[in-house]
């Protein structure tokens, strides 16, 4: 085989790896505490993460938490919901520090995240599809491909 075929038989190969994997990640939970009645829109939330809408209509402050930067979870939220990378951020809170705008708090796991978010009125985060903690509410679903869906999008849960 020539050495262009070649080339492009991996190309292929590994295309088709990527879209493999892509599939086999899980769906991502959007949650908030179990009390908080407000339905989100992709939108509403990209500007919530961006921190330019902090409170919701009833006046109670919205409080995003994010994953490590280098969390996979993180990545793919942020190139969903924010569409880009979190380093792509940097710029974006350095000039917001400046206007007294801090970023979302980061938080070490998906159960940090989960138990900070059923304990603290108006905090939204997210995790795995399948939170296991009745506290918290998903208000809505990233697929695997990225594409933001409403609560009970996402196949079933496994049983525990």
């Amino acid at each position: 085989m020539p050495p262009a075929l070649r080339w492009l038989a991996a190309a292929l190969a590994s295309a088709g790896l990527a879209a493999t994997a892509a599939a086999d990640e899980p769906w991502i939970a959007v949650i908030a505490e179990a009390g908080q009645q407000a339905s989100i829109d992709s939108a509403a939330l990209a500007r919530i993460y961006r921190r330019r809408t902090q409170v919701d209509g009833d006046g109670r402050r919205y409080i995003p938490v994010n994953l490590p930067a280098d969390q996979p979870l993180r990545r793919r939220f942020s190139r969903a919901v924010l569409g880009v990378e979190p380093e792509a951020l940097d710029a974006y809170w350095n000039q917001q520090y400046f206007l007294g705008v801090t970023p979302p708090h980061v938080l070490g796991s998906e159960a940090a995240v989960s138990r900070f978010v059923a304990a603290t009125p108006g905090a939204i985060g997210y995790r795995g599809a399948c939170p296991d903690d009745s506290a918290v509410r998903v208000i809505l679903l990233i697929d695997p491909a990225g594409a933001l869906h409403p609560p009970g999008a996402a196949p079933a849960c496994p049983p525990p």
